[in-house]
């Protein structure tokens, strides 16, 4: 009775800690889930407020607002690029690193763009402005640069797949129309045209009476001869003589004279 008491525990044990282990993760994986709506709702409402400001206040700071977009889109639709493409492509992982480090460039224009907008010196603004501007095309056109090297490279093994598949598909159908091949090649069909040699269903070869054979010379010197034997179905006919009575007749024939009849 101990025993089963000391396994009932065990099991009630584990049982909770399984219990605890599954609720953990439950709750670890709603807050991934509530942390990654939050800062997309974030980026959004960030978004809007910058076209908002770049188009409500022209000027210095409708140029940060614009210059604060444009880095934000373009580094977003890189990380996009890249870690949807590393899932099928590990050469990409190095990428990964780089545009990490870009990243880090990025979010410190960025927080340099942010903390401008609240500066009330406008002409302190305005002489920052090209120094700025030309960081935030540095990162850009970085970023680019890895961006469009992974869809080229994605775009490259999609073709090469696709090349190869139509080889494949090519192979294949010709496999399947093997029948057109024999057709334009003129081969015998077995099943209309005789192989001479092949033995025939009497045992005969067959074709042996198309040509001179080596019992022609028998048969013709029978013939000569004045052989009076009736002639098998094996002779030839060109060595019998045909009843003219029984020859059709045709419209534009003569009908054949008779003895008896006047000339």
């Amino acid at each position: 009775m101990e025993a089963v008491a000391v396994i009932l525990g065990l099991l009630f044990v584990l049982f909770v800690v399984a219990g605890v282990f599954v609720a953990v993760k439950a709750v670890q994986a709603a807050k991934r889930g509530v942390d990654r709506t939050v800062a997309q709702a974030r980026r959004t409402v960030e978004d809007t407020g910058l076209r908002a400001r770049q188009l409500a206040q022209p000027g210095v700071v409708g140029e940060l607002a614009q210059l604060r977009l444009s880095l934000r889109t373009s580094m977003r639709a890189t990380q996009d690029v890249l870690h949807s493409g590393s899932a099928d492509d590990a050469s990409l992982s190095e990428a990964i690193g780089l545009f990490e480090r870009l990243s880090a460039h990025g979010h410190e224009l960025d927080d340099d763009l942010k903390r401008l907008e609240r500066e009330p010196d406008r002409a302190t603004i305005a002489a920052r402005l090209p120094e700025l501007r030309e960081r935030t095309e540095r990162i850009t056109h970085s970023a680019e640069s890895l961006r469009w090297a992974a869809r080229d490279r994605a775009r490259k093994f999609a073709d090469d797949d696709l090349a190869s598949l139509s080889d494949q598909i090519d192979v294949e159908s010709g496999a399947l129309r093997h029948w057109t091949r024999a057709e334009e090649t003129g081969a015998a069909d077995p099943l209309r045209e005789p192989v001479r040699g092949r033995p025939g269903p009497a045992g005969r070869p067959q074709g042996a009476g198309r040509g001179p054979s080596a019992d022609g010379p028998a048969r013709a010197g029978a013939a000569g001869s004045g052989d009076s034997r009736r002639p098998t179905p094996e002779d030839p006919q060109a060595l019998t003589t045909r009843d003219p009575r029984t020859q059709p007749t045709y419209p534009w024939q003569k009908a054949p004279r008779t003895e008896g009849t006047p000339t």
